[in-house]
């Protein structure tokens, strides 16, 4: 049986780097919830969610996904520029803390592996639930494949190039 302390060492280590040390009750998800019904209308109604959309842009036929996600990506440079700069904490007072990333092989071949599953199947994450609560039920099996690679990587990351 192991004691306290290496459990709590254990957990320690497993913890995240800006995981929240303050518990709050179930409820306090509901926001997120919101937040999240929300963020899939607007992707509803933008069309980001659009396989046709999407092969639209794999295919160097389109502008529109280039230009959302570029503008994914400028909204999260200035967001990330103006809590360093200001020193912006979460909404329970936490101080939110920034890590140097190291670069590895393994975000490489993750990253052709996402971006082609991406290719085949018309959703990455974030659409994939705007996908299956407008009706594509057969995104449904993007969505377990989903689940299964996330648990293939979790089981065998320590043996993983990294």
């Amino acid at each position: 049986m192991e004691n306290k302390q290496s459990i709590e060492t254990r957990h320690q280590d497993a913890m995240c780097t800006n995981e929240a040390e303050v518990q709050h009750p179930f409820w306090h998800n509901l926001k997120y919830l919101v937040v999240g019904i929300a963020f899939g209308i607007v992707f509803v109604k933008a069309e980001i969610i659009s396989w046709f959309r999407i092969q639209e842009m794999f295919r160097l036929q389109s502008f529109f996904m280039y230009g959302v996600i570029g503008t994914a990506v400028v909204v999260g440079m200035l967001s990330v520029w103006l809590i360093k700069k200001y020193n912006i904490k979460t909404m329970s007072g936490e101080t939110i803390k920034f890590e140097d990333k190291t670069f590895s092989k393994g975000q490489i071949f993750g990253g052709l592996i996402f971006g082609i599953g991406w290719a085949i199947t018309g959703a990455c994450p974030g659409p994939l639930f705007a996908q299956i609560g407008s009706g594509f039920l057969v995104v449904g099996v993007t969505f377990l494949s989903a689940v299964a690679g996330t648990w293939v990587y979790g089981y065998f990351r320590e043996k993983l190039p990294h």
